[in-house]
């Protein structure tokens, strides 16, 4: 029988994201038991998650914008690969303006969390995150994608692109860190259900 060992189900490997600091506010220390806890407010979570559903729709990590670029000087590349690099620097120089988004198909926002249990908030951490991904996509010109069933034939856009896919995990430490991200569909598929004959 193999020994027990714990691993998380999907492993990240080492974060080299840049981040900024969007604010100071709503995000303090206090003590407590002998212990320092992190303490997360409402509105903080609701303003991370609406700027990150900006941020996905407008801008592409300097990472990517430097594999896009590597593209176009890589002496291999062929024709198509360079235009379609190309292309993809030009759509994201136009999304960077905050006007219009990279892709037309703004997603399902999907958000992941993982608090630590040296974080405190006001409980309903799924409802301020769902709120910020609701005042994105309404105060913002994204498409909303969410079709919410009716009947069993019948179904209607929600108008706002909730519900959204909120994920939140217990973990050790004293972060509290999220992954956002907005899953383009494509299309509501149909399909009929026939029972065939023996024959």
């Amino acid at each position: 029988m193999p020994d027990f060992e714990y691993a998380d189900l999907l492993p990240a490997g080492p974060d080299e994201t840049p981040y900024r600091l969007l604010t100071t506010e709503g995000v303090s220390t206090v003590e407590a038991g002998g212990r320092t806890f992190l303490q997360v407010e409402p509105e903080a979570l609701r303003l991370l998650t609406e700027t990150a559903m900006h941020d996905i729709a407008h801008y592409l990590r300097p990472g990517h914008l430097q594999q896009l670029r590597n593209i176009l000087e890589d002496p291999e590349a062929s024709p198509n690969d360079r235009f379609v690099a190309l292309d993809l620097l030009k759509n994201v120089n136009i999304s960077a303006g905050g006007i219009l988004p990279m892709c037309q198909d703004t997603g399902t926002a999907i958000v992941m969390g993982k608090r630590g249990q040296n974080v405190l908030t006001a409980g309903g951490d799924e409802a301020h995150i769902a709120r910020g991904v609701y005042d994105a996509y309404t105060r913002l010109n994204l498409r909303y994608s969410q079709m919410a069933p009716l009947t069993m034939w019948d179904e209607k856009n929600t108008g706002s692109n909730l519900p959204a896919q909120v994920e939140l995990y217990a973990t050790d430490g004293d972060a509290y860190k999220f992954l956002f991200m907005a899953k383009g569909g494509g299309s509501a598929n149909k399909s009929y259900l026939y029972q065939e004959t023996k024959a």
